[in-house]
């Protein structure tokens, strides 16, 4: 478990690191509003390192807390003047609790997530959309934390942004699928995630949002398939240095859960943004 730790605290600091590098070539150009609408797209044309935690409450047989920190570098790709490839990986570093007596609790990474999504250069009349595959990645370190097996499968997303409009709004989705043999069973999960914010004009930066992660496990029975959660929180964008960084923090509580799922959710996040 110590070397664990010390391989997620060292992997932390790399990627802070290299952060910190890149910040030395931003700019901060851009509006804090239009750095806000840029960070709420999904597929904005912007390289970005997101640091999002996930502090589960109630979870498990023994009702005790998970924690996930996501670690999300989106990095996009300019294929032709019409169009870009945006690029997202999810990289979860658990920290699962005990799930019975005298178990212990679990330090790790667990699967990581790949999506590459097709998207419009300069999409027109607000609407932007951008479509591809998503790939899991067996990188778990644990089987606790996760399947061994490769997973494949389709993303989209949609959303509205147009200049001038506080409002953006829309949904991501994808659905993943084990297509090669390995430890921890075949898996077929879906993912769906709504997302509205409202961005304050009279307050440059600050925004309200919602983006509850509804998730559906096909392989298991109906009773124990969804977990549908409802919630919100804020949002500001601010400066460290030029570096533009966006922050928020947010409550779900889940009213569909799984019989030994979370309850509540906290998700704090910072996103680093270094736009062109």
């Amino acid at each position: 478990m110590t070397n664990g730790r010390n391989g997620i605290e060292w992997l932390a600091a790399a990627l802070f690191g290299a952060a910190m590098l890149l910040a030395m070539r931003a700019h901060a150009e851009m509006s804090a509003e239009e750095l806000a609408k840029l960070a709420q797209n999904p597929v904005g044309n912007l390289i970005s390192l997101p640091f999002q935690n996930n502090t589960n409450l109630n979870f498990g047989p023994l009702k005790k807390t998970q924690n996930i920190l996501n670690i999300q570098p989106v990095v996009p790709i300019e294929i032709s003047k019409e169009w870009n490839i945006i690029t997202r990986t999810i990289v979860p570093v658990v920290s699962q609790p005990p799930l019975f007596a005298g178990d212990s609790r679990l330090d790790g990474i667990g699967p990581t997530v790949f999506s590459a999504f097709l998207s419009p250069a300069d999409p027109k009349g607000g609407l932007i959309w951008g479509a591809g595959p998503v790939i899991q990645i067996p990188t778990t370190s644990d089987s606790k934390l996760g399947s061994y097996r490769w997973g494949l499968g389709p993303t989209f997303v949609i959303l509205h942004l147009e200049k001038g409009d506080p409002w953006v709004y829309g949904f991501l989705v994808n659905n993943i699928w084990s297509v090669a043999n390995g430890a921890g069973g075949a898996y077929n999960n879906l993912t769906l995630q709504p997302f509205l914010n409202y961005n304050f004009k009279e307050h440059e930066g600050l925004y309200l949002t919602t983006s509850p992660i509804v998730t559906a496990n096909w392989e298991t029975n109906s009773s124990n398939r969804w977990t549908v959660p409802i919630g919100g929180g804020i949002g500001q964008i601010f400066h460290f240095g030029k570096l533009p960084v966006n922050a928020q923090i947010s409550g779900y509580y889940n009213l569909v859960r799984p019989e030994f799922g979370a309850n509540w959710q906290i998700r704090a996040q910072v996103q680093l943004m270094f736009p062109k």
